[in-house]
């Protein structure tokens, strides 16, 4: 039943938000983080226990590896939805004067709620497919929302890109069934397929991974994919950018993982993982060199992203620890970029502007929003105390046990090019003297999901609760099932 309640929240809440009429504007803008708590209060309840209803249960259902996700984006969700409140209010102005209405805003965000879900919870690749197409859908009027020009390019790539992409991802899904047919009835539900691997078509496995992951990838911001990733990242309001960045993206991996899961039950991990790691270094390499002199700091975190997509692909390529390291990596860059997008969003407002050439003296402009800015970079950087630190070195030393010495000079390599590129930027709008600003101070209150969503980070740096690591070993195990303990984790 929860799973169900999961998906009927936010479907309800966007019919009805779209139903209001503007004179009870209030009660939509409310709606928001009513909906937000609600809905991550019914994905905790999945983490206390099963869910008891099983009537769709081959088709929808919350397996650890989904759980995951769903809380993710859930739990990513809730302060968005909080900062979006308090963007609408200074924005109002702007959005009445340009005739945009916020109903557009508020319905497109509870459809993307609505589709994440329902990629979180699908149990069935066919499902899993629609469900992936209708957050393209749900995204694209929030990428729009401004309906600028810059918008508009931006919203056009990314529905071309990811069209693109779920094409090939449905031509993959097509080729999966066929090689399902060979080893009996046709199923497309995951552990239907797992459970028939080894006597599916090989050949045609691969080709199905293939397209999968090209498709997926796409929607994921592997390179060379990834172009929509920097104009839609850029244009969007900063809780949208948020949101594709820390929870849209992983969507399109948990899409991957479960092509992997197949793979794996059908003993062809080793291809596979072989172009998750492909795939992962060159979109780290790619990343590196397009933040180099990038003067956009919205850009600047589109690629960002690009690189931990890459690690996340990279990791999971590894297997066993480096799975692991690669989901938690995945909780920690989903709340790291949460706080940095959300504080970008308190710079732009403040300074008009989005050109490091423009934004300086962030410090002293903005002293709180400031120390945000900083503790996000050393966040997203992988530098201690953070959580990232651990989860990226996992990852390299999951790489040096395999003996993949020259991935794994590679992998730092990328690091380190990423991080010098990023330094310069980031300390380039910190330091200084901030051009003439308008009167007035930063607000404290809109710093508040920016200081949660680090808070997380933090505290993931300092150690990994038993419940989270369980859950981690746990969705690890579902990928890859001869992974069975992580050392300093879990016996």
């Amino acid at each position: 039943m929860v799973s169900i309640l999961l998906l009927a929240v936010p479907f309800v809440a966007a019919l009805v938000a779209l139903a209001l009429p503007e004179r009870l504007a209030h009660v939509r803008r409310g709606m928001l983080p009513a909906v937000a708590a609600l809905h991550l209060g019914l994905a905790v309840r999945l983490w206390l226990g099963p869910d008891s209803f099983h009537g769709l249960r081959p088709w929808l259902g919350a397996d650890a590896l989904g759980l995951l996700f769903l809380t993710l984006t859930s739990g990513l969700f809730l302060p968005a939805s909080f900062y979006a409140l308090g963007d609408m209010r200074r924005y109002a102005e702007q959005r009445a004067a340009a005739g945009i209405s916020e109903r557009t805003y508020v319905v497109g965000l509870f459809a993307f709620l609505l589709s994440m879900s329902a990629v979180c919870l699908a149990q069935d690749m066919g499902l899993l497919w629609v469900a992936v197409e209708a957050t393209t859908l749900a995204t694209a009027p929030l990428i729009y929302f401004r309906k600028s020009l810059g918008a508009l390019e931006a919203t056009w790539k990314y529905l071309l890109v990811c069209s693109v992409g779920i094409a090939l991802a449905l031509l993959g899904t097509f080729i999966l069934a066929a090689a399902a047919s060979e080893a009996g009835p046709v199923t497309l539900r995951v552990r239907g397929l797992a459970a028939i691997a080894l006597d599916m078509n090989g050949n045609l496995l691969k080709a199905a991974f293939i397209f999968l992951l090209v498709g997926y990838g796409a929607k994921m911001g592997l390179a060379p994919m990834h172009t929509w990733l920097p104009d839609a990242h850029s244009e969007s309001p900063s809780p949208v950018s948020a949101l594709l960045s820390g929870t849209l993206l992983n969507g399109a991996f948990l899409a991957i993982l479960r092509g992997a899961d197949i793979m794996q039950s059908a003993g062809l991990d080793e291809f596979s993982n072989g172009l998750l790691r492909l795939f992962g270094l060159f979109s780290m390499g790619v990343a590196g060199a397009f933040i180099l002199g990038q003067r956009d700091f919205k850009r600047l975190l589109a690629y960002s992203s690009v690189e931990h997509m890459g690690i996340l692909a990279f990791g999971a390529g590894l297997g066993g620890a480096g799975l692991f390291a690669a989901l938690l990596h995945a909780v920690n860059h989903t709340f790291a970029k949460g706080c940095l997008f959300f504080t970008a969003g308190n710079i732009m407002f403040r300074y008009h502007a989005k050109s490091t050439l423009t934004v300086t003296g962030v410090r002293r402009a903005m002293p709180l929003n400031g120390a945000l800015w900083l503790a996000g970079f050393v966040a997203i950087c992988g530098l201690p105390p953070f959580g990232l630190f651990f989860s990226e070195f996992t990852v390299l030393a999951e790489a040096f046990a395999e003996a993949r010495y020259g991935e794994a000079a590679l992998y730092l390599l990328f690091l380190a090019v990423v991080f010098i590129d990023m330094l310069g930027v980031f300390l380039g709008m910190l330091r200084g003297d901030p051009p003439p600003l308008d009167e007035g101070a930063e607000a404290p209150v809109m710093a508040l999901p920016a200081l949660l969503s680090l808070t997380v980070v933090l505290v993931l740096g300092l150690g990994v609760p038993e419940f989270l690591g369980d859950k981690l070993m746990e969705a690890a195990y579902i990928v890859d099932n001869g992974f069975t303990s992580m050392p300093g984790i879990k016996p």
